[in-house]
């Protein structure tokens, strides 16, 4: 077993840290900005758009008291606590920009640690003198320097707005991220994989929304002892813009000082590369004797987690669709927006066609973590066994391949079946709305297989390219961007359902688009040198 070449002591122990953590942002130096630009923008282009649909005081005065007796919107986005347009942009989306700093956060600490004890790098490196907690110390560093610029960013972008409340959203969203940050550390130190780190950390994060859904729910004014139970839900109680509660930070500190302590007791007390859970052993033949069966082994998990998500987000937004409808009422500007992203069609099927868009674009991400789990196998070595059987390089890919295509067709079915059961009506047309988003899904996917194949250095610029497409089909509308901006993203050529037409010709193209791109990719991956 590996031995780090310090000795215990307050110095020692942190070795390396700067040296480390310069290293950690390089590697990151695309992933960060992008993660940190998808947010910010997300928040920062909120406040025009409000002031467009609720420009007059009257109009918020009655945003507000429908929000008061509508308990599936609260659910989904939380209640108001006042009428300005900074007040509502933290209602609106303070909520999702303290998830997306969690995953940018989780996944930036797991990278860093578990990630790479997993790979054997972190073994080359504990060789040098490198203390005992740099590597763990770095990673929180790093997810600190990604979540202090994105409070930067909100402070400053919205401080138009009023300073003070700019300056407690942008603290409120960089806490989150780091409760989450401190925990992913927690969860890297427990597991054995990084794979499992990332998936329980962020069903911790989806339980964390869920508490805090159930008790905006049952409660107008954030008070129910559900929401105060979520990080989320103290983000909600800071209250940006709303008589700020700055008490409500000394929660996050404490959280966050509360679990860097574990987190640094246990990376204390276990040997490199070991867990206090360790992985259980599976068998060798039998279950696990295709490179197939060995794909779904390793990604069965990652399936059945964004399954459930998805079935649960489609009963969610199919019972909040009749009060969507009563929430946007005679508002022209609310009505435009969601007829851009859901088509010209009635107010119900055009956000039922808005809300399966969105989770078309969230199933974009599904597929490429699916497809880069290619690039891991690889970048770690694990392939290397595998291949050096009777299985071609192909083959490998093409069980891995199946599980993400395939799995991205079933979630978003499962996300249909969903719908069904929330609205309880037009199941047939619902089903149908979900599945055509699948040929936009599957181009994003075939980018990140022509990466992975062709450009296995650039692989992870798929990530990119999927925060991109996020972006333009989730702000897109909301800004009033052209139409030619919207059609770069291949979710814009979709046909809008239900309500609208069936078009089977940019269906077709795209699907075909998708196999050429994965054909493209395979073929580069048969020719080119693996990496390590």
């Amino acid at each position: 077993m590996t031995t780090f070449a310090v000795r215990p002591g307050s110095s020692r122990q942190l070795a390396g840290t700067g040296t480390l953590l310069r290293f950690a942002l390089r590697r990151d130096r695309v992933m960060i900005p992008v993660w940190i630009a998808v947010n910010a923008l997300m928040v920062l282009s909120m406040p025009g758009t409000l002031e467009g649909l609720y420009g007059t005081p009257a109009e918020r005065a009655d945003l507000i008291r429908q929000m008061e007796t509508n308990s599936s919107l609260r659910a989904m986005v939380g209640p108001v606590f006042g009428d300005s347009l900074g007040a509502l942009t933290a209602w609106r989306v303070g909520v999702y920009a303290g998830a997306l700093a969690a995953v940018m956060s989780l996944l930036i600490v797991v990278r860093h640690t578990r990630d790479e004890e997993e790979s054997g790098r972190q073994e080359l490196v504990a060789s040098g003198m490198v203390g005992r907690r740099a590597s763990l110390t770095a990673a929180l560093l790093a997810a600190v320097v990604a979540n202090g610029v994105l409070a930067l960013l909100v402070t400053a972008g919205l401080a138009g707005q009023g300073t003070t409340g700019a300056l407690a959203l942008g603290l409120g969203i960089a806490a989150v991220g780091m409760v989450f940050a401190t925990m992913a550390a927690i969860v890297a130190q427990l597991t054995e994989s990084a794979r499992l780190a990332r998936g329980l950390t962020a069903a911790v994060l989806g339980a964390a929304f869920v508490l805090r859904a159930a008790g905006d729910s049952a409660t107008d004014d954030g008070s129910s002892v559900l929401t105060r139970l979520s990080p989320l839900g103290w983000l909600e109680n800071l209250r940006p813009y709303a008589s700020e509660r700055w008490w409500v930070l000394a929660l996050f500190a404490g959280a966050v000082a509360l679990q860097g302590a574990v987190a640094y007791a246990l990376a204390g007390r276990r040997d490199l590369g070991m867990s206090f859970l360790p992985t259980r052993p599976g068998p060798a033949s039998g279950r696990l004797g295709s490179a197939g069966a060995l794909a779904w082994r390793l990604q069965r998990g990652g399936v059945l987690g964004w399954s459930i998500g998805f079935f649960l987000a489609g009963v969610v937004y199919g019972g909040m669709t009749d009060g969507a409808a009563d929430l946007v009422g005679d508002n022209a500007g609310a009505r435009r927006i969601i007829e851009r992203m859901g088509g010209q069609s009635g107010l119900t099927d055009a956000f039922l066609a808005s809300m399966v868009g969105m989770l078309g674009l969230i199933a974009a991400l599904y597929i490429v973590a699916s497809v880069l789990r290619l690039h891991g196998e690889e970048t770690s070595g694990r392939a290397e066994p595998v291949l050096a059987n009777a299985v071609g390089r192909v083959r490998w890919a093409a069980g891995h391949l199946v599980i993400a295509f395939g799995g991205a067709a079933l979630i978003m079915l499962l996300a249909g079946l969903g719908f069904a059961v929330g609205y309880g009506r037009e199941t047939g047309p619902i089903l149908g709305a979900c599945l055509v988003q699948l040929p936009a899904v599957w181009v994003v996917g075939g980018v990140a297989v022509l990466l992975h194949g062709v450009l296995p250095r650039a692989a992870l610029a798929a990530w990119g390219i999927a925060g991109a497409v996020l972006l333009i089909g989730w702000v897109g509308p909301a800004l009033d961007v052209p139409q030619v901006v919207l059609d770069v993203s291949p979710f814009g050529h979709l046909p809008k359902l239900p309500g609208g037409s069936m078009r089977w010709g940019p269906v077709l193209v795209l699907t075909g688009l998708a196999v050429l791109l994965v054909s493209g990719g395979l073929a580069g991956l048969r020719r080119r040198d693996m990496t390590t």
